[in-house]
């Protein structure tokens, strides 16, 4: 799967990703590991569940607790204005960005 997620940050494709409250549509900005090795995702989230109620923002996704990661047919424009590269949440190594 993380194969997959950087090829959607390199594409900078959507992704469908279900994932607690369930199905979310996200722009993959960044992918990595956090301090205790837990693979993250750094995305921004267009449309879908949310448990904080926040349907468009900034989601940090941790791989293991993803039901499902499915790459979708829809391009997203490139980063957006608020995204900073070297994520903090993942000083274990980014594995692709944005």
């Amino acid at each position: 799967m993380r194969d997959l997620i950087a090829r959607a940050i390199s594409e900078r494709r959507v992704l469908e990703v279900d994932y607690s409250a369930g199905l979310r549509y996200v722009e993959p900005h960044a992918i990595g590991y956090s301090s205790a090795g837990d693979v993250l995702i750094r995305a921004y989230q267009t449309e879908g569940a949310s448990e904080s109620g926040e349907h468009r923002w900034w989601k940090l996704f941790r791989l293991d607790r993803c039901r499902s990661v499915t790459l979708s047919e829809l391009v997203f424009g490139g980063p957006r204005p608020e995204y900073k590269r070297g994520d903090k949440h993942m000083p274990g190594g980014i594995i692709a960005q944005l």
